[in-house]
């Protein structure tokens, strides 16, 4: 991996990771690897972050996977305990672990006459465990490693907390408001503790990515035969730049944020990554 950017402050720093057993999350570990980081790549599933874990040590870095439930504090602190044991303490903690939940997805963008008897799912139908389930991963999903992992950085130079939010934290997107919700819950988060922490040392940022082609938004972005649908059709026409985003376009605006010699007086940020969806009125 070649970085878009040059960081000389990362060398050496323990960085936390959780969902990197995933697409995105597993490139910033590969980046910050690249830069000189000590990476603790977390997933509940240990088997989706190890792979990318060795594929960091055959390119030289220095990484470590570990089973860890962001849900669970029990989990978190006995993950903990293996980190500072095997890297160190944490400088770096990004939480990327989060997603989305059929069960709280509605079937159609707008309600209609009759919707309430058709076999479809509307809003009355949303399931209250696969809502729940949907802010608990995101919102506490990010509060409770925050909990743990930044322990290790409480009066420590150079440490830093970076949150994962989304383009439908500033307007929620049809047919997810669980998500849309939680994810506003993470911007709004991300704001909350880097106030609370500007005393001791700890700068809290996020980014919000717009539109990236990935296996958790499939089903909404690709009909079964690989063609775009419809819904594809209205994010493209609504982002000025006419295209999904690479996941490789997330990279340098991550390592600027989490760099304190680049970006030391920014706290309480959460950066579009965009294409210009945010920007774009529609007309």
């Amino acid at each position: 991996m070649k970085l878009p950017i040059k960081v000389n402050d990362l060398k050496g720093k323990v960085a936390v990771v959780t969902g990197a057993g995933g697409v995105l999350c597993s490139a910033f570990a590969k980046a910050l690897a690249k830069a000189g980081a000590k990476v603790a790549l977390l997933d509940r599933n240990k088997e989706n972050a190890q792979k990318y874990a060795d594929e960091i040590v055959a390119n030289g870095g220095v990484a470590r996977a570990y089973t860890a439930n962001v849900l669970e504090k029990d989990s978190l602190k006995e993950c903990h305990k293996q980190v500072l044991a095997e890297l160190g303490k944490c400088d770096i903690l990004i939480n990327g672990a989060g997603g989305n939940n059929p069960m709280a997805t509605t079937d159609k963008e707008y309600y209609e006459a009759g919707d309430l008897d058709a076999d479809i799912k509307s809003f009355f139908d949303l399931d209250e465990s696969g809502v729940s389930f949907v802010f608990n991963l995101n919102f506490l999903g990010t509060l409770l490693p925050t909990q743990e992992f930044a322990r290790d950085m409480l009066g420590r130079k150079g440490c830093s907390v970076l949150n994962i939010s989304s383009m439908n934290a500033y307007t929620p997107l049809t047919k997810i408001p669980a998500y849309s919700g939680a994810k506003a819950a993470v911007s709004n988060f991300t704001q909350w503790l880097a106030v609370h922490f500007s005393k001791v040392g700890i700068r809290v940022n996020a980014i919000a990515p717009g539109f990236f082609s990935t296996k958790q938004n499939a089903k909404l972005l690709w009909n079964d035969d690989g063609t775009p649908t419809a819904r594809t059709g209205k994010i493209l026409a609504a982002t000025p730049m006419g295209r999904f985003g690479e996941t490789e376009e997330l990279i340098g605006s991550v390592l600027f944020l989490l760099s304190d010699e680049a970006a030391g007086f920014i706290t309480g940020v959460v950066l579009p990554i965009d294409g210009g969806f945010s920007a774009y009125s529609g007309v």
